[in-house]
């Protein structure tokens, strides 16, 4: 199997990778966004506003924000060219640098002649970004166009904002077409904060870094050193020869998914130490978790890959 971010040193940061301010559509100034986001308990944030003309394509510096308990990383929420629909790319940018050339974007409509949205996400991880696909299932993004999303390290297998303003948050379809065409992506959970409806601290990424730096976390982030969650926490996950323990918070399933339809399942009452057998996903080239607790709130693995 691939390591996992459980056996590494260090601790979980636990972070929100997408949000608004008020220099993109946003309704919260971004010192109010941080101070938010750090008296709700987290250790950092990306404030990741809408990378367009209309806006003066911001990178919002969030650097005042940083504290001895909480830190930020720089980034945005690129867009240029159109998708397979006719509408505009949405890539997360964490770890931008604030001089990021823009695109030639200048709202929120596609426009013939746009750099492409593979293109610019390729410059973007070029430029020390990580790199995910957002909101696959509310932008309708087809598989042909997740296909040619070369650069992605990750896609948002859980969106906030898209579940509580329109129930199109997941990415699953998208993550688990690349897991089987080979593509070696993580997944992650965020936000989506615009603070214009209930739609902050509901996804998050809890990272396993030495320290809560913005270096630190965005080396992390690309080796894919960390789990996603709404709610559950995962203390640790052991990846044995015929099956898989996890030691968690309260849950009442555990499932282990891989390729194809065939899944390995516990249900139970306030389990907190789980064996999955790996059964008929044995020969499975990849492999993740999912744990439900009992109010239906879930915790992802990132995917591990056996034989590598």
């Amino acid at each position: 199997m691939t390591s996992d971010p459980f056996a590494l040193p260090g601790r979980f940061w636990r972070g929100n990778l997408h949000t608004h301010s008020t220099n993109s559509d946003g309704v919260l100034a971004p010192e109010e966004v941080c101070r938010r986001y750090q008296a709700e308990g987290y250790d950092f944030i990306a404030l990741t506003d809408h990378f367009i003309g209309f806006f003066g394509y911001p990178i919002s510096d969030t650097l005042p924000y940083r504290n001895d308990r909480f830190t930020t990383i720089l980034g945005a929420e690129l867009h240029s060219g159109a998708m397979q629909n006719g509408e505009l790319w949405h890539i997360l940018a964490v770890g931008l640098p604030a001089d990021f050339t823009p695109p030639d974007a200048p709202d929120f409509s596609a426009h013939p002649g746009q750099e492409t949205g593979p293109a610019i996400a390729r410059r973007a991880r070029d430029a020390g970004a990580f790199v995910a696909i957002a909101h696959p299932e509310w932008s309708q993004l087809s598989l042909q166009d997740a296909d040619v999303m070369d650069a992605a390290h990750a896609v948002e297998i859980y969106n906030h904002g898209c579940v509580t303003g329109c129930d199109r948050g997941s990415g699953v379809y998208v993550l688990e077409h690349l897991l089987n065409a080979g593509r070696r992506v993580t997944l992650c959970a965020t936000d989506d904060a615009h603070f214009s409806e209930p739609d902050h601290f509901g996804g998050w990424v809890m990272v396993r870094a030495p320290e809560n730096t913005p270096e630190a976390l965005l080396a992390a982030l690309k080796d894919g050193a960390f789990y996603s969650s709404t709610g559950p926490d995962i203390q640790l996950v052991t990846w044995g020869e015929t099956g898989v323990e996890i030691a968690c918070s309260a849950a009442v399933t555990a499932v282990l998914q891989g390729q194809g339809s065939r899944t390995s399942v516990k249900h139970g009452h306030s389990m907190s130490r789980i064996r999955l057998p790996y059964g008929q996903l044995a020969s499975s080239p990849w492999l993740r978790l999912t744990i439900i607790d009992a109010a239906g709130k879930r915790a992802w693995t990132n995917p591990v890959w056996r034989n590598t």
